[in-house]
């Protein structure tokens, strides 16, 4: 069985740009969302993967991903996933021998950042840096699925 450990966070400032290492830009769709899953197809560069995650709210869930063609991915978003579509940009930056991984939301989430750091085990202590925000990993609002069905431009208007 897969689980993921992660925590999201907003940013405090913009400090942590000047740590960032790569950056990656995904382009991925949700097939569906349900209560107890959401089933999404990302791609970035060359490569593309189909994701299925549990629904489960906090720090950890289920989750199992497989490289699919990327012709099919494209297609698959294009034709089959609900719209809108998740664009980012995933910048990689190392603090205190970790790896954060902030996503720096565009089209219909512009505007939005958040930041996460996946663990490999249930309560490791981690080092926050000064950048961080509040943590989110609890507020449903953050996670792609539910940017996907309501996005960041809305938020306002609720």
């Amino acid at each position: 069985m897969a689980i993921e450990i992660e925590h999201k966070f907003l940013l405090a400032n913009s400090e942590w740009r000047k740590n960032i290492v790569r950056s990656v830009k995904y382009r991925q769709g949700y097939l569906s969302s349900l209560a107890t899953s959401s089933i999404r197809i990302r791609i970035s560069d060359k490569h593309a993967w189909l994701n299925i995650k549990s629904a489960t709210i906090g720090t950890h869930r289920h989750e199992y991903e497989y490289e699919i063609p990327l012709l099919d991915a494209n297609e698959i978003i294009d034709t089959l996933c609900r719209k809108p579509i998740i664009e980012k940009t995933r910048h990689f930056v190392i603090h205190d021998g970790n790896t954060w991984e902030i996503d720096e939301f565009d089209g219909d989430n512009q505007g939005l950042i958040v930041a996460e750091i996946e663990l490999a085990d249930i309560g490791t202590v981690f080092s926050k840096p000064a950048w961080l925000g509040e943590e989110v990993t609890h507020d449903l609002r953050y996670y792609n699925n539910n940017l996907a069905i309501n996005p960041f431009i809305n938020w306002s208007k609720n």
